[in-house]
């Protein structure tokens, strides 16, 4: 089934060989933000190869730039690296945003100060409608750091913790996103074995 909106389908190096799945399989949506300075930077950083097993790397199946520009690096029926223990049930949705770049772990610079614009939140709710139209058991959405809790210790002092993943961060919309779409918010903290 077409999209009512362009995509720009430009598949990753190593897409072929990221483990297929059934479009059945997936049920869940989890929202990140690149925490890169642009979509260039994201790109380059998701065609690293990061695991030597697989010869893949880390990356979502869609990006969103500030833009509202829509991009597709993984095809839906295929795992994308985006979220430990949730991979093989979702699709990760990538929105350009500078997050905690370029000091992620730096106890000193936990702040998520950019606002995500308003074309991309427009281009998220169209794209979530429309995959909630082409795969048939979507039904829950999370951003990155309700599924991904841990702390590790900072870049600058280990006796400090800070946040493993705060993506997609405080400046998310989710009261608009949760008003425009039919999914359910999965708790803070929920493990994918309890859905």
């Amino acid at each position: 089934m077409p999209t009512p909106f362009a995509i720009d389908r430009n598949a990753l190096p190593y897409e072929a060989r990221l483990t297929p799945r059934e479009l059945s399989d997936i049920d869940t949506v989890v929202i990140h933000c690149t925490e890169l300075p642009d979509l260039a930077s994201a790109r380059e950083f998701g065609e690293k190869i990061h695991y030597a097993d697989s010869d893949t790397g880390n990356s979502g199946h869609y990006y969103i730039d500030r833009d509202g520009s829509l991009h597709q690096w993984v095809d839906d029926g295929r795992v994308a690296h985006h979220t430990r223990g949730w991979n093989p049930r979702s699709i990760g949705i990538e929105l350009v945003n500078r997050g905690r770049w370029p000091d992620w772990m730096d106890s000193r610079h936990q702040a998520m100060d950019e606002p995500y614009t308003d074309a991309q939140v427009v281009a998220l709710i169209d794209l979530l409608r429309d995959l909630q139209q082409r795969l048939p058991r979507l039904q829950w959405i999370a951003g990155h750091e309700d599924l991904d809790t841990d702390m590790v210790p900072s870049s600058d002092d280990p006796t400090r913790l800070v946040h493993r993943k705060r993506d997609p961060g405080p400046h998310f919309p989710w009261q608009r996103i949760e008003a425009a779409v039919a999914l359910r918010r999965i708790p803070v903290g929920t493990k994918p074995d309890s859905l």
